[in-house]
């Protein structure tokens, strides 16, 4: 929350004494909140030309088409097209010279009688920021954390004017816009885990940046698009699949990064909880492996997933720097089997005291935690560059006193050596490729996917230049 900003009501009044900015607000589900704080603050004619709110669901169909689920991106993309066109339709003569036309809409899921669910919703904007202009919008989607239904409405009525109110006075300065989205509201009540800009005031934004801001600021601990570059909310790609994730920092990605993934996606498929179904595969970046002497580089972080883009990879960014954190945010989405592929070096972290010190059962707590759900650790050996000797998930040591418990998780096969890797990956390590890379040795170019050498030849990655 930023102290020095406007409350909601200066908000709401500022934007009702702009005579420029006219439109439409349709709100299905929590009532008119978004609505009701332009009303209540008073000079509301100068600001809304229609409010709706189209409860029944039969009312909703005909006016905006059928929908699956009526809260989701779909019926709000159905909602925010119908009205912008009817509202220029209507006024685009009479007003169009001196207004900036917008329509808000929210469709919503809260507590009540008959749902006892966690509270969602999607919110967005569609905006002209210059007369007669093409509009431009932002799509939001969030997870409403208090447990009475007055309190999510409320925190509704917050947040959406705080969009309507960031897409005027802050589309210039982005990441100034996405820490307004959550003023007069915390963590604990408004989880935003998708945001997404297009339109001509929006022209030269790349989402895939402004999904890391939601991580970076706070507003979520993860954010996840697809190869393409399309911003998603988790539900679109995890919903009651299995998962498989890789974590990384991906700078590059080697040859070892991709072995380590489909040989573990190959033992995953076996598992009688996966049964053949296909698995949602995840590359995660967590900001820790992001971040450097100078905070997170955002043109590195694009050369990263630029690459796993090339590779037709899902990128899931976050701030779990804990294993057992990831997968309770997983399990949030799907009952099926999880799967993380690692490496020797990160198992031992795993099993690392120091850094549950913060947690009442400590170690053990944190694999109760891990493990509560099917899920299996996929463990690539290491090779020591000094000695050449090879560590499996077999006979990696661990502190005496958890000897015990190590084999435990073996025989139950919480844990598992990676079968069939390619012993001539051992030897490469990011690092290293990295440092190749930037001292013009063209040894790496063994060392990563020939489609990796590729775009990082074609775009001059990772400081990449050519000899002259």
């Amino acid at each position: 929350m930023n102290s020095d900003a406007l409350d909601t009501n200066q908000k709401a009044l500022q934007i009702n004494m702009d005579a420029k900015i006219y439109g439409t607000f349709a709100e299905i589900g929590a009532g008119q909140e978004v609505a009701r704080w332009f009303f209540h603050v008073g000079g509301a004619a100068g600001t809304v030309a229609k409010s709706i709110s189209a409860y029944d669901m039969g009312v909703s169909d005909a006016i905006y088409g059928p929908s699956d689920r009526y809260v989701s991106r779909k019926r709000l993309q159905s909602m925010v097209d119908y009205e912008f066109k009817l509202l220029l339709e209507r006024l685009n003569a009479s007003r169009g010279d001196r207004c900036l036309f917008f329509v808000f809409a929210d469709t919503v899921a809260t507590h009540s009688f008959t749902r006892h669910e966690e509270g969602h919703g999607w919110l967005g904007i569609r905006f002209q920021d210059k007369y007669h202009s093409e509009p431009s919008e932002i799509i939001i989607h969030v997870r409403m954390l208090d447990h009475e239904n007055v309190r999510e409405q409320e925190a509704l009525g917050i947040i959406g004017v705080n969009l309507i109110f960031a897409a005027f006075h802050y589309a210039k300065q982005p990441e100034v816009l996405i820490k307004s989205l959550m003023d007069g509201l915390t963590r604990e009540r408004i989880e935003l885990d998708m945001i997404k800009f297009s339109g001509p005031a929006f022209a030269m934004l790349d989402n895939r940046l402004m999904s890391l801001q939601l991580v970076q600021q706070g507003l979520t601990d993860a954010a996840m698009f697809t190869a393409d570059g399309e911003v998603v909310q988790p539900t679109d790609v995890l919903y009651k699949k299995p998962v498989l994730v890789e974590r990384g920092s991906f700078r590059p990605v080697t040859n070892t990064t991709l072995d380590m993934l489909e040989r573990a996606q190959e033992q995953f498929l076996l598992e009688p909880g996966v049964s053949g179904e296909q698995p949602a595969v995840l590359m995660e970046m967590t900001l820790r492996n992001l971040f450097s002497d100078g905070g997170v580089d955002h043109k590195d972080f694009l050369q990263r997933v630029d690459v796993l883009a090339a590779l037709g990879k899902t990128v899931l960014v976050s701030n779990y720097a804990r294993y057992y954190k990831l997968v309770a945010y997983l399990s949030r989405y799907t009952q099926k089997s999880i799967g993380l592929a690692l490496g020797v070096p990160s198992l031992r972290e795993i099993f690392d005291e120091k850094f549950y010190t913060d947690l009442e059962g400590g170690l053990l707590e944190s694999f109760g935690r891990l493990f509560k759900s099917t899920v299996k650790l996929y463990v690539y050996p290491w090779r020591d560059p000094v000695t050449g000797k090879v560590t499996t998930a077999e006979n990696m040591k661990v502190a005496p006193h958890l000897q015990n418990l190590y084999a435990y998780l073996l025989e139950n096969k919480c844990v598992e050596s990676i079968q069939k890797h390619n012993v001539e990956y051992l030897p490469i390590f990011s690092r290293d490729v990295l440092a190749r890379i930037q001292t013009y040795d063209p040894s790496w170019e063994t060392m990563v996917p020939a489609s990796v050498v590729e775009i990082i030849k074609r775009d001059k990655l990772f400081g990449f230049r050519e000899l002259k």
